[in-house]
């Protein structure tokens, strides 16, 4: 049987394949044997946020994953230029994906998710990967000042205020432990700096009181200690999992965040 698709569906189609997609999601497509298939799939939208000195390409085996199982997936570009403002653009994101969302954050972006979800009732699970939970009035700051030892940072001078990032020389050692030398050195050398409000503005919404929520332990961080992210993590009363990782933990153990975000899925069915 042939799927006959409107124009205007078809040009968008035809648009979304030249920048790079495969199909508009939402579009059903006709396959060689008459059948069609969605990418509206009843699987919610798995949502990525990164955190400080990294980007939305450290989550790509992650993303490579969920796909293969039949999840959409988006990946935020995270400003990194204060928790306040940080927070409304990924409000603002959320706000165009219809149906059921897994937000996930890594580090810093654990900040921002425990915020931003709050504005969103299609959020079904938060997912913490290595990340900061902070509770009301908190600042990523006053978390981060409970691991030791200090993180070696550069800072820089902007308009309005400070970027910081971690020293390219201590940059393996702090965040890449267990990611073989080039490829923490692509990541020293492509890491995207973190203004300094990121650290001092307070939280004002703790989302995991109303949201189930899953964090990833990861037992060789020298970025946030894993006894605070433990902490923070029983605090919130998360479901907690655990792998002998680095910082990098979507890199260098990409099945077990996978996997852990698989499980929030499930089991807020």
């Amino acid at each position: 049987m042939r799927v006959r698709i409107p124009r205007r569906v078809a040009l968008a189609v035809g648009a979304l394949t030249l920048l790079g997609a495969t199909t508009a999601p939402g579009v059903a497509m006709a396959t060689d044997n008459g059948s069609s298939s969605t990418s509206a799939s009843a699987k919610p939208t798995v949502v990525l946020v990164h955190g400080a000195w990294a980007d939305s390409s450290s989550w790509s085996s992650v993303m490579e994953r969920l796909r293969k199982d039949g999840y959409p997936v988006r990946a935020i570009a995270d400003p990194l230029q204060g928790l306040t403002s940080d927070t409304a653009y990924v409000s603002s994101y959320l706000s165009t994906i219809k149906g059921p969302v897994v937000l996930v954050g890594h580090s810093y972006g654990g900040a921002v998710i425990t915020n931003s979800a709050a504005s969103d009732p299609d959020v079904k699970a938060l997912v913490y990967i290595a990340g900061f939970i902070p509770v009301k009035g908190e600042t990523v700051g006053e978390l981060a000042a409970q691991s030791s030892p200090a993180i070696p940072l550069v800072s820089t001078a902007v308009p309005g205020g400070t970027d910081v990032s971690i020293d390219p020389a201590h940059f393996r050692d702090v965040f890449a432990g267990d990611v073989d030398r080039t490829t923490a050195a692509d990541l020293a050398a492509a890491q995207r700096p973190a203004n300094t409000r990121a650290v001092t503005d307070a939280s004002v919404q703790e989302a995991f009181r109303t949201i189930p929520s899953w964090s990833l332990i990861t037992g060789q961080d020298h970025a946030i200690a894993p006894n605070l992210q433990r902490s923070m993590s029983k605090r919130a009363g998360a479901h907690i999992e655990e792998v002998n990782s680095s910082h990098a933990v979507m890199i260098s153990h990409p099945a077990a965040v996978t996997h852990i975000i698989e499980d929030a899925d499930r089991n807020t069915r």
